[in-house]
């Protein structure tokens, strides 16, 4: 899915929160946001990118930074959203807000380094122009 925030386009999911997500304190715990993150990366990459482009590339995090907003609880209707900021030679800075979907209200906002590697070496690899361009309606350098 995407959609226009702020005239700018984003990509977003559904997320449904499991009981198992949920810590002693009764609300979603932190790690699980982390892992939202990746499957909203994951996600807008398998949508996006053409088969042969998935079978030679592939991604790893470097960097993650989240700042935790709100809590989230079993029955609330979470949405993930992420756009790319920044893009170098090698990494795309990708942006992630974790969003309730009641009341639009920001849980989380994390910013996170991507890095390309290669899969038939595993080794960290420059980003073809054609990839840029792929994703170029999901950028939006801050």
């Amino acid at each position: 899915m995407s959609f226009a925030k702020h005239g700018l386009q984003v990509f977003d999911i559904p997320i449904s929160i499991l009981p198992t997500d949920i810590d002693d304190n009764e609300h979603v715990n932190n790690v699980v946001y982390l892992r939202w993150i990746f499957d909203v990366a994951l996600a807008h990459w398998n949508v996006s990118a053409p088969d042969d482009m998935k079978a030679t590339y592939g991604w790893v995090a470097t960097r993650h930074e989240i700042d935790y907003r709100r809590e989230a609880v079993l029955g609330d209707e979470i949405i993930a959203r992420t756009w790319i900021g920044a893009v170098d030679s090698r990494r795309f800075e990708r942006h992630t807000e974790i969003v309730r979907g009641q009341d639009d209200h920001v849980l989380a906002r994390a910013r996170s380094l991507w890095t390309l590697i290669a899969r038939d070496t595993g080794r960290i690899t420059r980003i073809p122009p054609h990839m840029v361009e792929l994703f170029s309606a999901y950028m939006h350098p801050v």
